[in-house]
């Protein structure tokens, strides 16, 4: 991005929030925070009416507008390629608002652009395969927990725990949501356990709203996320994959783990890093005919496990 192209986002960007940090400017266009610093002055210099606060941010001047914002075929096309990735995983009322601030932007594209987006929509989908659960809804939930977060109120909800197969009962302090893999997640400060918890939507049976306002400052959503899988252990697994396996198996390796491949006179070598050395095992036992464990000993171990209780089923038939 050059420097003027850069200067016109940094605009948007502070007309986009109240307050932006120079570190959150920095870390967007990936330039320094010196870099940061002439940027701003630059658009002072300009007459555009910034206030910058040490320690805080910068703002725009209260009333300071810019001109209707003109968006490019690809960033209009990115955006609806959006929109149908939040009808599928959002509640019905967040993917209408999320349709009528999308018919904003194209009130403001050249006719040409707008035949180009009615073509484009017809050609993208995002079909995503439900599953049945029991009580209340993803959606429901999803209603529940924003009204929480916004609001800063301590949340009461019943849980189905996987591990211990029982429901149990939890009062928890939002701190934030995230989807992965079909299923939003709720990430809370958990009142029983004295610390913080990831709850999946689909194992929680009753979710409500009580009256008190938490006064905790908790962190951010994303250095907890960090924070969490950086102590979680991960085991490193190369396969060595045929090119007939690696088709088959197509993108269920993303569900495994799977960091990077090679290919190699031998075949393809995939890297993965999981967090379940057993439900590895299980996955591979599936593709056993395609893969061999180059690297992971207690893979190899668990696959030998599970091979001989599978042997010993198959006798018993």
């Amino acid at each position: 991005m050059n420097r003027i192209d850069r200067l016109s986002a940094i605009l948007i960007q502070l007309q986009s929030r109240r307050i932006v940090r120079a570190r959150d400017i920095a870390d967007r266009y990936l330039i320094s925070l010196r870099t940061v610093y002439r940027d701003i002055s630059s658009l002072e210099e300009a007459g555009i009416p910034i206030i910058g606060e040490s320690g805080i941010g910068y703002s725009l001047e209260a009333g300071y507008r810019l001109p209707p914002v003109m968006f490019t075929r690809e960033e209009a096309t990115a955006l609806i390629t959006a929109e149908k990735l939040v009808a599928q995983v959002t509640e019905a009322t967040h993917a209408s608002l999320f349709s009528t601030a999308l018919d904003k932007i194209r009130a403001v594209l050249e006719p040409a652009d707008k035949d180009y987006l009615s073509r484009m929509e017809g050609k993208i989908e995002v079909v995503q395969q439900t599953f049945p659960q029991e009580g209340v809804t993803q959606n429901d939930i999803l209603k529940i927990v924003l009204a929480g977060l916004g609001n800063h109120l301590v949340m009461k909800m019943n849980y189905f725990t996987q591990a211990k197969q029982e429901e149990t009962k939890r009062t928890i302090e939002p701190v934030g949501i995230f989807y992965v893999n079909r299923y939003w997640h709720l990430f809370a400060f958990c009142r029983e356990k004295n610390d913080y918890r990831d709850f999946r939507f689909d194992r929680i049976r009753q979710v409500s709203l009580t009256d008190v306002k938490f006064k905790t400052q908790h962190p951010d959503l994303k250095s907890l996320l960090n924070a969490q899988y950086e102590a979680i252990k991960l085991e490193e697994v190369t396969l060595l994959v045929s090119p007939q396996g690696a088709l088959q198996i197509s993108d269920s390796k993303y569900y495994f783990g799977y960091v990077a491949e090679r290919n190699t006179t031998a075949g393809i070598e995939m890297e993965f890093l999981t967090m379940s050395v057993e439900g590895f095992a299980r996955w591979y036992i599936s593709i056993a005919d395609y893969a061999t464990i180059l690297h992971s000993d207690p893979l190899k171990i668990s696959v030998k496990s599970l091979f001989a209780s599978i042997t010993e089923t198959v006798k018993t038939i």
